[in-house]
């Protein structure tokens, strides 16, 4: 096997950059001449921009791992582990999954080898990458999911090669009962309130079509939503803030707050942003939603320059599968959902000079819009009696809830 390859990194169908793999298992990724001199580029990711907003160019090669933009577009965890062995590629070898995955990543980013090959070279025991249908489940994340095209009659089915499905298929849980009916509901209930949710529905596991043979005896339905990063008009650019702080997915829960996302969102997308952000925190708090790490959170890019908080995705009461009241994330000092208070959101809003009124005023309607949807929509959700009692339970434990009148 030659020791160096190399991949073109597309976007919006064009090369911006190559990635390039060096002798001693290195990967060093450089901006194309004709994109760094492009003053109207498109935005590939705010990690890649200086203070001032221009283009950082210095960027330092990394071992085994694929710099953390690229990493973060892979998947995680037990499904890393099943594409990697269906491809033949060591798991730990970013860049060959990365090649073989390149096809359909979140966002507008595509991926091709430099060279043409369709397949980068056996890289463990000799192992076949023939299997095109591993493409089927690029998207990024931990779960069981894939993309999916919606038929005339409301049908789905997985394309042969996983690429142009317009809508996220996520399959019932192994562990858990009920995550997709969890979801569908935390969603719904978001829509409900105003937030900007994406297109969903709950699909029968019968009704789709095109599923691998393998994946195993699920039960219950699966959970269907609209990607927002796909439009007729072709992919939109997004970016989780796990690749806006340039930290690698092992880090999503350790590195980065609600502080510096919020600091982010204030500067990049000004009110709109800013009040959405509050509405999600203080609703995902409310529900117990002990999963809102740096990845459930992204950026999106429709002009292809202007960031834009993107729709909502994942939101789930996870305390209802675990008894965890600790965010995923510190907000400026501490974890605990408890302490999600109204001087709390004030120490916020000065720590990253957010305006102050806006915060407390987006809180209390977020906490009042909350009580009357949930009051009014959450006997014809299909939640379970002891989901229920447990989420009510956890908001009487909340001062937020309780104080924030008015």
């Amino acid at each position: 096997m030659p020791d160096i390859h190399s991949l073109n990194v597309l976007l919006h169908g064009e090369i911006l950059g190559v990635l390039t793999f060096l002798p001693g298992e290195q990967t060093i990724f450089s901006f194309s001449q004709s994109y760094q001199d492009n003053p109207r580029r498109p935005v590939l990711s705010l990690s890649f921009q200086d203070r001032l907003g221009g283009l950082i160019t210095d960027i330092q090669p990394t071992r085994m791992r694929l710099p953390a933009f690229f990493s973060n577009l892979l998947p995680e965890g037990h499904l890393r582990d099943y594409l990697a062995a269906r491809a033949g590629v060591n798991v730990r070898r970013e860049f060959f999954l990365l090649w073989v995955l390149g096809r359909d990543l979140p966002g507008a980013v595509t991926i091709e080898p430099s060279d043409g090959t369709t397949w980068p070279p056996a890289v463990t025991d000799g192992v076949s990458l023939a299997r095109k249908n591993v493409l089927r489940f690029s998207l990024a994340g931990v779960q069981l999911k894939f993309s999916a095209v919606m038929e005339a009659k409301g049908g789905l089915t997985v394309p042969a090669e996983g690429v142009g499905g317009s809508w996220i298929v996520k399959f019932p849980s192994a562990r858990f009962v009920g995550v997709p009916e969890n979801e569908y509901s935390m969603m719904t209930l978001a829509r409900h309130m105003g937030m900007d949710i994406p297109e969903l529905r709950l699909v029968d596991m019968d009704g789709i079509s095109g599923l691998p043979e393998n994946i195993g005896d699920m039960h219950g339905p699966a959970l269907a939503v609209r990607r927002f990063d796909r439009t007729g008009s072709g992919p939109v650019h997004m970016e989780d803030f796990a690749q806006v702080f340039g930290v690698y997915p092992d880090d999503k829960y350790r590195k980065g707050s609600y502080k510096k996302i919020a600091e982010v969102l204030w500067q990049e997308t000004g009110h709109d942003g800013l009040v959405e952000f509050i509405r999600r925190l203080v609703f995902n708090t409310l529900i117990g939603n002990a999963d809102m790490h740096l990845k459930n959170w992204s950026l999106i890019y429709p002009d292809r320059r202007k960031a834009k908080l993107a729709p909502g995705y994942d939101f789930v009461s996870t305390i209802g599968y675990i008894p965890d009241e600790q965010m995923a994330l510190k907000l400026v000092k501490s974890r605990r959902m408890a302490e999600l208070s109204q001087s709390q959101l004030s120490y916020l809003a000065a720590k990253a000079g957010l305006p102050e009124p806006l915060v407390i005023h987006t809180a209390k309607e977020t906490v009042q819009r909350f009580r009357q949807v949930w009051r009014s929509e959450r006997k014809h959700l299909p939640l379970s009696k002891h989901v229920i009692a447990i989420i009510e339970g956890h908001i009487k434990s909340l001062p937020l809830a309780g104080k924030m009148v008015g």
